[in-house]
């Protein structure tokens, strides 16, 4: 920090209403994609996190993730939180490498409180999702050593006036490429069998309640074929982490409400158990 004004950088004195780029230029070190990069692939180094799943419904949207981060064949962590919110009115959920990924998430809620506190307004939800583009991109060295971060973003924009897409989703690549889905979409190793599972029990013109128990439904399937998804654990009492969007708000669905919709659906396969 060679240019020193009244004791601080040129960096603190800026004006910018981004925060990235404000660390860009304090201390760049603290970015996630800026870190030295390991001389091999590192898949197998760091746990990673998977499954995240997100539908919509008449009133908003709801996304939910598995509990469970693998690191190569073994679990690492059977509890790990992968659905945040990240501000008042989007969520963000983590699949790829869970240490950058949970970091990003943090940077990304700082950054979009930053500019709120800067220019005195939030983000529009497109706004949103073009930041989070941007900062996935610069992981992108990273990500080609095995250390990808793809998350799945959705939200509601209070000042929409399009009442038909209350709640909108969007998915990302890992160099930066944003696409928004319609309905309903997952990401991670068991995304497809998720998707697959929602395609059965999910409608547009469901409730949040239905929602809720589509998705928890959706995760089930995904355990039963993906060994990096964790399905409803009845013995430590872990189930998936869910977060609903309305233009109240975002919050976090209450543990009771996803349990008694695992059980439902664990006591509904007990009866009429799938056999592949």
């Amino acid at each position: 920090m060679s240019h020193q004004i009244s004791g601080l950088s040129v960096a603190f004195r800026a004006t910018g209403s981004s925060f990235s780029d404000f660390l860009a230029d304090a201390a760049p070190d603290l970015l996630p994609g800026r870190r030295a990069l390991p001389p091999t692939m590192a898949t197998d180094l760091a746990p990673t996190a998977t499954t995240i799943v997100a539908a919509s419904y008449a009133g908003g949207v709801v996304m939910g993730g598995d509990r469970r981060a693998t690191m190569g064949n073994y679990i690492a962590q059977r509890d790990i939180q992968k659905v945040y919110a990240s501000d008042a009115f989007s969520v963000v959920g983590i699949a790829g490498s869970a240490g950058i990924a949970i970091e990003m998430v943090r940077l990304f809620s700082v950054e979009l409180e930053h500019y709120e506190k800067i220019e005195g307004t939030s983000l529009s939800l497109d706004g949103k999702a073009n930041r989070l583009a941007t900062m996935i991109r610069g992981n992108l060295g990273a990500a080609m050593q095995g250390l990808a971060v793809v998350p799945l973003f959705a939200g509601v924009d209070p000042e929409s006036a399009d009442p038909t897409r209350p709640g909108r989703i969007f998915s990302y690549d890992v160099t930066g490429g944003v696409y928004e889905e319609y309905g309903f979409h997952a990401i991670g190793s068991g995304s497809v069998f998720a998707k697959g599972a929602l395609k059965k029990v999910w409608a547009p013109d469901r409730d949040r309640a239905a929602t809720v128990r589509a998705i928890v439904e959706s995760l089930y399937d995904a355990a039963e074929d993906d060994s990096a998804t964790g399905g409803p654990d009845l013995v430590r009492r872990l189930f998936p982490i869910l977060y609903d969007v309305t233009a109240a708000g975002a919050e976090r669905v209450p543990d009771a409400e996803v349990v008694q919709a695992a059980e439902t659906v664990i006591a509904e396969r007990t009866v009429a158990p799938r056999i592949d």
